[in-house]
């Protein structure tokens, strides 16, 4: 007599069973990414960045954006971009995009500074921490300290990355530090920011053993790569916690920003999960009416200048030309200014980013209306990147301003002009769409 066969996974869970448990998962993960959660993880995240400041001594700044949630806006001394793409498996880089040599200012005079940010998915720390800043670190010692040695060495954790990786990474110092070569820094000033020190990397995370690791020296610059948020299972054992919870904040923050929450921290940690959306709507709902007039951001070496476009039409009349780049014309400046002002029509986003091809030969017409010492402002909604690369243009075309024959143009020369931008303006964000329309535009077709 043959035995009947064995029953199947779906003979043994009914469906609707099945379809109970899926629901039930999902609205607890959903409970547990609560906004109330994110914020009472932040504080608490918050409070073990405060214990790794007092231990060193340091000045706290953020990788931005995560990193500003953790810190208190009265002990925040700056922001960085460091990108953890740049420090993904296989595509080690140095960002020359962003070069955030605005930190050697703070580092050099405070003997160092601690950088903080915060990672997810139950990873120890992020990225940018434990490749991407080292990779920045060894390489500048490399550039700025070419006769010292002994601060050449790539520096990456033990615990998080391998040492066939460490090794594949320190590969490709040597390159970098030749991309680095190439943008003709003024290395007597970079050094002078440091005190002629060199940098040096350490790493405090929750889980760091205390005392926090110390330098191994003391002529050099400390680099405390902290990371707020600890894995979850060592942290609190409670199911509330959230690590990284101040991660990809315009998906759950409704609007909150790192600066709102820590004016009114204590209204908002108190309040339940349901009044959380009106209290915040009402926190942020007339921010940003009253707007304070920002300065135009002056390029070094030029006399080109960035804004967005509500500070140009507040700064028109301080600039001898404007460009700026919107979907409509401003009246107000075209009737003040009338020919100095030039409108570049283009959307915001990457796709004015694509626009910018067609109009940047537009920027040509400024040849006839340049002196040596004419200042020009260059606009667009953001003032981060579009105008960075109409600047570029410019910058590129007339370097000095002079109305003659531009100098030969190639990479290495767009590059370098790139990094007059952004050690003027390090928040600058060009697009990849918004460079290689300028690339198009001053190289050709490639």
């Amino acid at each position: 007599m043959s035995q009947p066969p064995a029953p199947a996974l779906s003979d043994l869970i009914f469906p609707q069973a099945s379809k109970t448990l899926t629901t039930t998962l999902t609205s607890l993960k959903r409970t547990n990414l609560s906004i109330s959660n994110r914020l009472q993880s932040i504080k608490h995240d918050a409070d073990f960045v405060q214990r790794v400041a007092a231990a060193y001594q340091l000045p706290l700044v953020a990788n931005e954006r995560c990193g500003s949630w953790y810190i208190r806006p009265t002990d925040k001394r700056g922001g960085v971009y460091f990108k953890s793409t740049d420090g993904h498996f296989g595509q080690w880089s140095l960002n020359l995009r962003r070069l955030n040599l605005h930190l050697l200012e703070v580092t050099g005079s405070h003997g160092g500074c601690i950088i903080v940010d915060s990672t997810r998915r139950g990873k120890s720390m992020p990225d940018a921490l434990s490749k991407t800043i080292p990779i920045w670190a060894a390489t500048l010692n490399r550039h700025l300290f070419p006769e010292r040695e002994q601060c050449h060495a790539l520096k990456t954790p033990d615990s998080v990355i391998s040492s066939s990786e460490h090794a594949q990474i320190n590969d490709r110092l040597a390159s970098f530090v030749r991309d680095l070569d190439k943008l003709a820094l003024d290395v007597v000033n970079l050094r002078s920011r440091l005190n002629d020190r060199p940098l040096e990397v350490v790493w405090a995370t929750p889980d760091s053993q205390s005392p926090f690791p110390a330098p191994t020296t003391s002529d050099s610059h400390l680099l405390v790569l902290c990371t707020a948020s600890g894995r979850t299972s060592s942290v609190r054992s409670d199911s509330s916690y959230v690590q990284g919870a101040a991660d990809d904040s315009e998906s759950w923050a409704c609007g909150l920003t790192a600066a709102t929450f820590w004016a009114h921290q204590e209204l908002l940690l108190a309040a339940t999960e349901d009044e959380l959306p009106d209290l915040i709507w009402g926190l942020t709902s007339s921010i940003g009416v009253h707007r304070p007039a920002d300065a135009p951001v002056s390029i070094q070496s030029t006399n080109v200048s960035l804004s967005d476009n509500v500070t140009m039409e507040r700064s028109m009349l301080n600039f001898d030309i404007v460009v700026s780049c919107s979907e409509k014309s401003s009246d107000t400046v075209a009737s003040t200014l009338q020919s100095r002002y030039v409108h570049l029509p283009c959307v915001a986003g990457k796709a004015g980013g694509r626009q910018l091809r067609e109009r940047l030969p537009k920027i040509r017409t400024l040849q006839t209306m340049l002196s040596p010492n004419s200042t020009i402002l260059v606009s667009c909604d953001s003032g981060r990147d579009l105008a960075v690369g109409v600047a570029l243009t410019i910058i590129c075309l007339y370097s000095s301003l002079d109305a003659g024959v531009p100098e030969r143009l190639d990479k290495d020369i767009i590059k370098q002009r790139l990094s007059w931008i952004m050690m003027s303006r390090p928040d600058a964000a060009p697009s990849r769409a918004t460079l290689q329309s300028v690339n198009a535009f001053l190289l050709g077709p490639p």
